[in-house]
């Protein structure tokens, strides 16, 4: 049984590293035994996650990389490789969020969240999958959606966009990559105390109405997504595979805030 819910001895790249929900995955990862390639574009993040982990004599080594440069994604395969000789499971974290309303979008704002939430994660899908499919033991490849894929507000137009469109290129690569025994899936996160949802928070009114849509009434922490994520690498979830988790405390479960006085 204990096999089942192990990673031990696994290997992982997890990108967006450097903080919040990438983070909390890699330390989750690493303290559970397995070797963690920790990626992002922050570099003093990065080293610093490095650091804590290795001084603590976890198995992470730190590689800096643009997920949206073809070019680097293949160097992070290649230092992956040559560093622990396989890859077992790849987290999918980076995205950005440009809250504006569609007429006031620019059209540069828009290609930037196009190219970092959907374009970089395709980039990465296509250049690791291409090596996990040579693992005897297949993998587990984990994309982060959010509840926006499904739900939306005010201003979210192309972030939701990208949202919903990385629910159906993963249940595609999970069609074409079944076959050598890679799963792949999305988490779908509610509201996550992370750098991304500053913007909320510094409004007490904003904050306080989202934790208020949540059957218990609060935020989700990183570690709370980083769970399931590693889950997501054990032997328990072999039989997942193109699937949305969501992990939003009820956010879509639950029908307005109003709660009538019933016995």
């Amino acid at each position: 049984m204990r096999e089942l819910f192990s990673v031990e001895g696994k290997t992982a790249v997890v990108t967006g590293a450097a903080s919040g929900i990438g983070r909390a995955i890699a330390e989750m990862f690493s303290k559970l035994g397995g070797n963690i390639v920790a990626s992002d574009i922050d570099e003093r993040g990065l080293n610093d996650l490095v650091k804590n982990l290795s001084d603590q004599g976890l198995s992470i080594k730190g590689f800096k990389a643009d997920i949206t440069n073809v070019n680097d994604v293949r160097s992070l395969v290649s230092f992956t490789l040559s560093s622990y000789g396989k890859i077992d499971a790849l987290y999918i974290v980076p995205g950005i969020n440009i809250r504006k309303s569609i007429e006031n979008y620019t059209y540069e704002e828009f290609d930037k969240v196009i190219n970092v939430n959907l374009r970089g994660s395709f980039i990465l899908l296509k250049e690791f999958l291409k090596v996990m499919k040579s693992n005897p033991n297949g993998g587990s490849v984990v994309l982060l959606s959010s509840i926006r894929h499904l739900v939306v507000e005010q201003g979210q137009g192309a972030y939701a966009a990208t949202k919903a469109a990385i629910v159906q290129l993963a249940k595609v690569a999970a069609a074409e990559y079944g076959k050598y025994n890679i799963r792949v899936n999305v988490i779908a996160p509610g509201v996550v105390d992370t750098p991304l949802t500053q913007q909320i928070k510094n409004n007490p009114e904003w904050y306080k109405a989202y934790a208020e849509k949540t059957v218990f009434k609060r935020w989700a922490t990183p570690t709370e997504i980083a769970s399931v994520a590693v889950f997501l690498a054990m032997p328990a979830s072999s039989y997942i595979t193109g699937t949305v988790i969501y992990v939003d405390g009820g956010w879509t479960a639950i029908d307005g805030r109003y709660e009538p006085n019933i016995q």
